[in-house]
């Protein structure tokens, strides 16, 4: 029988002075709640009321055991309504694992979000592979392509394609590439954690044959996003980078877009999570306002007057949730 239950039994007893007020309180039948009481005292192998046919009261055990059950009792109605605030209230430790690239395109969007809910702490790591959000006790995962467990929920976040951008210094010196074959005569900054090439060598383009790799090099072999971007807004080389990362300096003009028309392939920004029942509020509201700013980014190649190509566009259907496929192309 539930512990739990049968200590309640015991305190609207004692409380309401009988055991058919009790019950009426509870909404049980007398009986119910006399076996409650009556399974308590077999467990301890204690007497906890002294009856009568007219009233019932506390022996000395009984006393003792009354007034722990009250605490306990108190304690588990905060622990009920502390997690029910969490679930309808944006509060606590929100732990997020991304892909290497993603920091720096949500940076705007963390301040933002931490501004509207002040009660979130954002705990945010980027790994080159997905964490087990599971085994680590991660909330949510937020990638450009992926191939995660297939028993987490996805949500598609926006469509992004790629972009190879160079500083126009680098391009005034050295020339704009008309043909991605022309990528073997320049200097191409590699991220050798690339999810389409087992060390980042081997750029993917697009003809009217279909795809082809074009096996590149550089001066500079790195994991970390942002050292490739601040080489390549120094004049080292091209990069090649999601377009939602290099929104602010292909705006601004400080790295300009070639090959637009040999990278027509759209990839996802997806959300992963464990369970989609009884989703908390701090994940909730932290994807519903992700799939916002993404929207917001819109366009940056066009709104640079250049091919669009390298545009972000919002899911289709952004409210879609699935299992993740057992097997997943990347890009």
């Amino acid at each position: 029988m539930d512990r739990v239950s049968s200590m309640l039994s015991f305190v609207k007893v004692v409380e309401h002075e009988g055991f058919s007020s009790a019950a009426r309180q509870l909404n049980l039948a007398t009986s119910v709640v006399t076996t409650h009481v009556k399974s308590l005292e077999e467990r301890l192998g204690v007497r906890l009321l002294n009856r009568t046919t007219r009233s019932v009261s506390l022996t000395e055990v009984g006393r003792e055991y009354y007034e722990r059950c009250v605490q306990i009792l108190s304690e588990i109605e905060d622990a009920e309504q502390a997690a029910q605030v969490l679930q309808s209230r944006p509060r606590g430790v929100l732990r997020v694992n991304t892909s290497p690239g993603i920091p720096a395109v949500i940076a705007p969007f963390i301040a933002e979000y931490a501004n509207l809910y002040p009660e979130v702490t954002i705990h945010l790591t980027a790994t080159s592979r997905m964490l087990d959000l599971v085994v680590q006790g991660y909330d949510l995962a937020i990638w450009y392509a992926a191939a995660p467990d297939p028993a987490l929920i996805v949500r598609r976040l926006a469509s992004y394609r790629v972009v190879i951008c160079a500083s126009p210094d680098y391009l005034a010196k050295h020339g704009r590439p008309q043909h991605p074959s022309d990528l073997a005569h320049h200097s191409c900054l590699i991220f050798y954690d690339a999810p389409h090439s087992k060390d980042g060598k081997d750029w993917i383009f697009t003809g009217p044959d279909g795809d082809f790799p074009v096996r590149v090099s550089g001066t500079l072999e790195t994991n970390n996003p942002d050292t490739l971007k601040g080489a390549a807004l120094r004049g080292q080389g091209f990069i090649w980078a999601p377009t939602p990362m290099m929104v602010d300096e292909l705006r601004s003009g400080a790295l300009v877009p070639v090959l637009s028309d040999f990278l027509p392939h759209e990839y996802p920004i997806e959300a992963y999570y464990p369970n989609r029942e009884h989703l908390p509020a701090k994940v909730r509201t932290f994807i519903d306002l992700l799939i916002k700013y993404f929207h917001e980014i819109g366009d940056p190649c066009a709104q640079a007057g250049k091919n669009p190509a390298g545009s972000v566009k919002p899911a289709i259907a952004t409210s879609e949730e699935r299992t993740a496929p057992k097997q997943r192309a990347t890009g």
